[in-house]
């Protein structure tokens, strides 16, 4: 079977036919989301600084996927299940220091 006619099907949903022919990949060492009332932004880019400690640090943006509040709880479902596993089989992941997270934030 080809790439793009695969098939992904759940019980009791509809069959998801997956089509990559326009999509493209972009590497990303840098994200931030914000939100509104109706959608959720993220947007992906690349740090640009080659040594730590600089007063000012340059990312350069490459991606912002905008989607609603119910796509987004998706997404953050499906990337916890994903790390879980991740850390399951090869340890826990520790965030770096001065990273956000939604406990540091509150």
């Amino acid at each position: 079977m080809a790439d793009k006619d695969k098939v992904q099907a759940t019980k009791g949903a509809p069959k998801i036919r997956w089509d990559d022919s326009k999509m493209r990949s972009t590497y990303a060492n840098v994200c931030n989301v914000s939100s509104t009332r109706e959608e959720v932004t993220l947007l992906f880019g690349t740090n640009q600084a080659w040594h730590t400690g600089q007063p000012e640090v340059s990312v350069e943006l490459s991606d912002r996927i905008i989607m609603s509040p119910f796509a987004a709880k998706r997404l953050l479902h499906l990337l916890n299940n994903v790390v879980g596993e991740y850390e399951n089989r090869f340890g826990e992941l520790e965030m770096p220091k001065g990273a956000q997270t939604p406990e540091s934030t509150k």
